[in-house]
């Protein structure tokens, strides 16, 4: 009942800005946390940063400072701004949507790919 598409992937220089967007569609009411998660080439899927409706945020110790996350309940909308970015940055980064009912699986995205030249 629920989808989830991003935008605003691409390829950025070293010490360049990127800003990720999700749009929720559907039953979207069912949404508690939000977040996103990265993947590069053979590494595993890693949580970016994460965001609650009333706010309260969780970042990677390798993103803080560098990233913000945002949501606009009314829109359905999460975000993720993206400053200095690092090579070691690269991958595709997927948005995630928990269910107030957390015995049923979590909602993703198809991903966007982000890629940091050095």
């Amino acid at each position: 009942q629920v989808q989830l598409v991003e935008s605003g992937g691409g390829l950025v220089q070293t010490g360049g800005s990127l800003r990720l967007s999700c749009a929720a569609s559907g039953s979207s009411g069912s949404i508690n946390a939000m977040g996103w998660y990265r993947q590069a080439p053979g590494k595993e899927r890693e949580l970016v940063a994460s965001i609650t409706r009333g706010g309260s945020t969780n970042y990677a110790d390798s993103v803080k400072g560098r990233f913000t996350i945002s949501r606009d309940n009314a829109k359905d909308m999460v975000y993720l701004q993206m400053n200095s970015l690092k090579p070691e940055d690269t991958a595709v980064y997927y948005c995630n949507a928990k269910r107030y009912l957390t015995v049923l699986p979590d909602y993703w995205g198809q991903g966007t790919q982000v890629t940091v030249s050095s």
